[in-house]
């Protein structure tokens, strides 16, 4: 009984942790049509990974950005994920521009800045005032074994996001 108890203490203890590391689908909602409303500022390989990523910025973000501030609360950042095809060698394709040649959607990664986030929303689970959820390319939560604050937190100087000077020159562009 008294291993059990024990075992029972050290789950819970850790759940949070593994629930919670890769995002929070119960405070970062997956913005359904967002391909429709949000615009495209970029499509570039992952860095260390065989994957391929397509970056969306809704209106509060571009606004934001365009003014040469960081994002307002409401901006919300896409990442769709995706699989790349493969050689015999099962190394990804190169496309157009240095691109790799995409196979199929994997993931929509979202995060998301609010000012004044629920209390029930911890601060540990986000980066300053950004959330982060995961979701299947069917907007489904998607398990993630990624910790999105902990390679986002030293990003400070960029308002956390890896991409923010491609979105930069971006909006900057005439």
């Amino acid at each position: 009984m008294k291993y059990a108890l024990t075992a029972v203490v050290v789950a819970f203890t850790f759940t949070p942790l593994v629930a919670f590391s890769g995002g929070d689908p119960e405070h970062v909602k997956f913005p359904q049509g967002y391909e429709k409303t949000f615009t495209k500022y970029l499509t570039a390989n992952r860095a260390n990974q065989k994957q391929v990523a397509k970056l969306y910025a809704n209106k509060t973000a571009i606004s934001s950005y365009t003014q040469g501030k960081e994002g307002a609360s409401g901006s919300v950042i896409i990442m769709e994920i995706y699989s790349t095809k493969t050689d015999t060698d099962g190394k990804p394709v190169p496309g157009d521009h240095g691109v790799f040649e995409i196979d199929s959607l994997a993931a929509v990664a979202v995060m998301e800045k609010q000012d004044k986030w629920d209390a029930s929303f911890p601060a540990e689970n986000r980066t300053g005032d950004w959330g982060f959820a995961v979701y299947n390319p069917d907007g489904t939560e998607k398990s993630n074994d990624l910790n999105c604050v902990q390679c986002h937190t030293p990003l400070q100087g960029q308002d956390y996001l890896f991409t923010y000077q491609k979105l930069v020159d971006f909006v900057k562009k005439p």
